[in-house]
């Protein structure tokens, strides 16, 4: 009998060094934990369902590590309000670990950065690959979008890398979205331009866009400004395509034209120029 209750008095001391309110919290954060990943889960599969119908192969390569990226940082998130509940400060510990602490800590937060910009880029369905933007004083054609980076190939077939955190929060023009492009001109005459000519300029430009079968019917051809150093012709009209390459090429024949007609019909392009009067 006196062995039972020794048995029992040691299950006893060992019962009194256990935290009970340790355990069960551990337990909640685990069951939190749990839950964020099925979440995550459910995310990754609608991502896959949703790239898989628009068969973008590039971006279903890289579901797996945004995924486990977001894992991640939930179990970093949930570690750290567990021991800062505990009483142990998170951001000291991160500050014992000195400058290569620091150092990982910027390489962190700007990785989680890119992340949500990729998130942010791909919810707002901004652009895609092979679309041609305009981000800032950049433009190109996007080659690739992965989690880190947007890669860009600019006119002078250069490659540009650009962070996603920057991409997502600057301003993007997706040049390829637009339904039609427009062609909008100032041509500018010579002030010594005959009534005639000036008249027949504008019969010109209006028989050049309407001959060209790439030109919407819509265009509008006027007499816009008198400016400083020339009489303003202005040329609106929207051209039938979204391809911006294509665009560029469709104009260049409009203004290689417009140069041919107006030297066939001695109308003379202006060009900025003073005149001086001298006194006796």
């Amino acid at each position: 009998m006196e062995h039972l209750l020794d048995y029992i008095n040691k299950i006893g001391k060992v019962l009194e060094t256990i935290h009970f309110g340790l355990i069960a919290e551990i337990i909640i954060n685990l069951v939190i934990l749990v839950l964020f990943s099925k979440a995550i889960d459910v995310f990754d599969n609608r991502l896959r369902k949703k790239f898989a119908a628009n068969d973008n192969v590039q971006m279903i390569k890289f579901i797996p590590i945004l995924t486990r990226t977001l894992k991640a940082v939930v179990f970093f998130v949930i570690l750290a309000a567990l021991l800062q509940s505990h009483g142990y400060s998170v951001s000291s510990l991160i500050a014992g670990f000195g400058i290569t602490g620091l150092a990982v800590g910027f390489a962190a937060n700007a990785t989680i950065a890119n992340v949500f910009g990729t998130i942010a880029i791909i919810s707002d369905k901004a652009f895609e690959v092979g679309d041609y933007i305009k981000l800032g004083s950049l433009e190109g054609t996007v080659e690739d979008i992965n989690l880190r980076s947007t890669k860009l190939r600019t006119l002078d077939n250069a490659l540009t890398i650009i962070p996603n955190s920057t991409v997502s929060n600057g301003e993007i023009v997706n040049v390829t979205k637009a339904h039609k492009r427009r062609i909008l001109e100032t041509i500018g005459v010579t002030y010594d331009t005959s009534d005639e000519k000036l008249k027949r300029a504008i019969e010109i430009l209006e028989d050049i866009l309407q001959k060209n079968s790439e030109i919407y019917g819509d265009y509008v051809v006027f007499l816009d400004t008198l400016a400083d150093s020339s009489i303003n012709i202005k040329m609106n009209a929207y051209v039938k395509t979204n391809n911006y390459v294509k665009f560029l090429k469709i104009k260049e024949i409009v203004m290689l034209e417009v140069i041919k007609r107006f030297r066939e019909e001695g109308i003379d392009f202006a060009f900025p120029s003073r005149t001086l009067y001298m006194a006796k």
